[in-house]
């Protein structure tokens, strides 16, 4: 048991309680004082664990002693002190074991968070867009890829929106590289492709002259996970060489990121 005033606290009430009990039992007619010790232990435990608490229980048990012995109109005196070791002792061990469990469901939570926390901040580090879904096609996270892919602002995937809402913004700002007719079916087949978790991986052409591929799997909770993984060196290798620099420009105009596609092939 650490010292400390969580710790010491539940056992200097007890007996404070049970003398100021056995000096005023001697001027005055006042009740057992065993239910007020009963529930110093259940706060001795809660305040400071198991150990705190089955000290405080057998100070109570104790000091419940002495006040019955000089209590003369109480008769069944040592029935009344097995019954409340009993109580103390249980209510020890029951608050003791509920706030470890506690503890470690808190401590168990933390790390969670941590772990999805440093989870969030590697794959915003990823040129893989990533999108988690819900079971409900709603994002629960978006890296920072996808919203550069994109121009998704912040405060937009910040908010949870459904997939649709995400497929519509590509459309509105002119994201992919499609006639406007055709908009509508592209938009239709993704829906459809992310609704059954089919993972048959598509290219995605942006207008900017990136080129996307994009893949959706099947969570275990019916959630999906979308990936975006940049392939324009890939799929522009049979481009015309003399072109080059000309497919650099569309996809980096302001040369931001242009040093992570130089891995193409002259």
């Amino acid at each position: 048991m650490r010292f400390g005033w969580r710790a010491i606290s539940g056992p200097v009430l007890t007996v404070a309680m049970t003398l100021l009990a056995i000096l005023l039992d001697r001027s005055v007619h006042i009740p057992s004082p065993a239910p007020l010790l009963v529930c110093i232990v259940a706060l001795s435990g809660a305040l400071s664990g198991f150990a705190s608490a089955v000290t405080s229980a057998a100070l109570a048990v104790a000091g419940a002693a002495l006040f019955f012995a000089g209590h003369r109109t109480l008769h069944a005196s040592a029935d009344l002190v097995g019954l409340l070791a009993v109580t103390a002792f249980g209510t020890a061990g029951i608050t003791g074991l509920m706030r470890e469990r506690l503890l470690a469901a808190f401590a168990t939570e933390r790390q969670s968070h941590a772990i999805a926390a440093r989870l969030s901040a590697a794959l915003d580090q990823v040129d893989i867009g990533i999108v988690l879904l819900d079971a409900e096609t709603r994002a629960e996270f978006i890296n920072r890829a996808f919203r550069d892919y994109f121009a998704l602002p912040d405060e937009i995937a910040d908010g949870k929106p459904p997939f649709i809402a995400l497929m519509y913004h590509g459309r509105d700002t002119g994201a992919f590289e499609l006639p406007e007719d055709e908009l509508g079916t592209f938009i239709a087949l993704r829906m459809e492709m992310v609704r059954i978790g089919d993972a048959t991986p598509i290219n995605i052409n942006l207008r900017n002259g990136e080129v996307l591929r994009f893949v959706c799997a099947a969570l275990p909770d019916g959630g999906r996970m979308l990936s975006y993984t940049p392939v324009t060196d890939l799929v522009r290798h049979t481009d015309a060489p003399a072109r080059a620099d000309y497919y650099r420009s569309l996809r980096d105009p302001a040369n931001r990121r242009l040093i992570r596609y130089l891995r193409v092939a002259e």
